[in-house]
This record gives structure tokens, C-alpha cells and sequence, in this order.
């Protein structure tokens, strides 16, 4: 059995569309100027409906992390470092870092975004040490 596949919806069709070009976009809002993650249907800051992907950085540092040893199901190898990255644009994601052994992935880490190839439709972002 293989690992689960993120459906992408009409609301996280660009994002996908992105990854796929290695490219990490977020949602910002037109009406307050708030950027956020994950997309929702409106912003999470004023609820107005009217925001549009924009480019990000790619670059942060981790804010926490965990090393799993187990694994939440079939097609994930262990052990991976799951840390909540703080983009330099003002948001947070919950992301792999790989690139390094798992016990250097530590709170402060600079890190910059990179793509892995899930499926033939899928890429998702990872992060490695900057």
C-alpha cells in the first residue's frame, strides 16, 4: 500500500500547480494584506473573499520539530523530522525536513523549501537546511 495523495480542490488547485513547478505560493489578501496557509474559502483575518497566490520566499527557520519513529501508515519511511516551519513571509507549515540526519533538524534551523515528487500529479514541499 502506498502513501496517502493529496487531493487538490478547486480552492488548492494553484498551489498544486505551483509545487508541481517548484514553485511555493500562499494565500495573501487583497482587502487587509494578511498572507496565510492553509487556503480557506475566505481570510482568516477580515473573511473577505477576495485573495489571490502569491509568491513566497521559500526561506525560514523551524519553529519545532519531532522525530517520528513510527510510522502513521504505508509508504512513509522512518524516521522523519516533522517541524512547523516560520516562513520569512509571516506564515507557518507543517512540513518534512530532509537533507540532514533527523537530529540536526533542531528549533532555529534556516531552512529553505524544496520539491519531492509524490505521484505523476503530486509534488510536495519539503524543506531543507538553507
Amino acid at each position: 500500500m502506498s502513501r496517502p495523495v493529496p487531493q487538490p480542490t478547486s480552492l488548492s488547485r494553484p498551489f498544486w500547480d505551483a509545487a508541481a513547478e517548484r514553485r511555493l505560493v500562499l494565500p495573501h489578501c487583497a482587502a487587509c494584506g494578511l498572507t496565510f496557509f492553509a487556503p480557506e474559502p475566505a481570510c482568516p483575518g477580515c473573511r473577505s473573499r477576495h485573495w489571490a497566490y502569491v509568491p513566497s520566499t521559500g526561506t525560514g527557520k523551524v519553529y519545532a520539530v519531532t522525530v517520528v519513529h513510527r510510522a502513521p501508515g504505508p509508504g512513509f519511511e522512518v524516521p522523519f523530522a516533522l517541524a512547523i516551519v516560520d516562513l520569512d513571509d509571516g506564515v507557518s507549515m507543517l512540513s518534512h525536513v530532509v537533507g540532514c540526519p533527523v537530529d540536526d533538524v533542531v528549533i532555529g534551523l534556516r531552512v529553505r523549501v524544496d520539491f519531492r515528487l509524490l505521484t505523476a500529479g503530486i509534488t510536495l514541499p519539503y524543506f531543507v537546511p538553507a
